[in-house]
């Protein structure tokens, strides 16, 4: 789906600008790939998730807790990890943005620890493209894996796109006039 470009600089038209050629679903293929910058994890960044989530308990704040249940560190929130998978830290939305109708599910395995200081990298790999009643469905798997190259955490995304068809017959409904109705004198 190519965006007409406005030429000269002052042709400019926010509706064109876009970071990425927009996808539509039909667009998608089996084994595409989406991924987001590495990023290290520091103490600040679980102190801060720990405010939000609430989640007080010492194996994610206290060395000597965690050590002492066989632990090297405090351990990160899985949730926090899991965080990581989300959509946005990538460009996926950025392709499919105009079609997304919804994030429908999510599952994950914690495979291994990670602890401040960590880098990890996530990436979405469309795995499988369904139709789903008048919309399409794609499923993503969701890894993440740290610096040393090992698996930390295995899941599955599915999202609901519209269809070429589905936003074809939206555009044509919101072209079409409104009904005149004409009333006797």
């Amino acid at each position: 789906m190519t965006q007409p470009a406005a030429s000269g600089p002052d042709q400019f038209d926010p509706a064109t600008f876009t970071v990425v050629e927009p996808r539509t679903f039909e667009d998608l293929m089996v084994g595409d790939i989406f991924r987001a910058p590495g990023r290290t994890l520091t103490d600040a960044h679980a102190t801060a998730f720990q405010a939000v989530s609430a989640d007080n308990h010492p194996i994610h704040y206290n060395v000597e807790y965690a050590r002492s249940h066989g632990h090297t560190a405090p351990v990160v929130h899985g949730l926090q990890v899991l965080a990581f998978t989300a959509p946005g830290a990538t460009l996926f939305p950025q392709y499919i943005g105009d079609v997304f109708i919804a994030f429908t599910s999510l599952s994950c395995k914690f495979l291994a620890e990670v602890h401040a200081d960590d880098t990890l990298y996530p990436q979405l790999e469309i795995i499988d493209l369904a139709p789903h009643g008048d919309a399409g469905q794609v499923t993503t798997r969701a890894t993440i894996h740290n610096q040393h190259g090992q698996l930390v955490l295995d899941g599955e995304h599915t999202y609901l796109l519209k269809t070429a068809q589905q936003s074809t017959s939206e555009a044509a409904s919101r072209r079409r006039a409104p009904r005149q109705v004409r009333t006797q004198p």
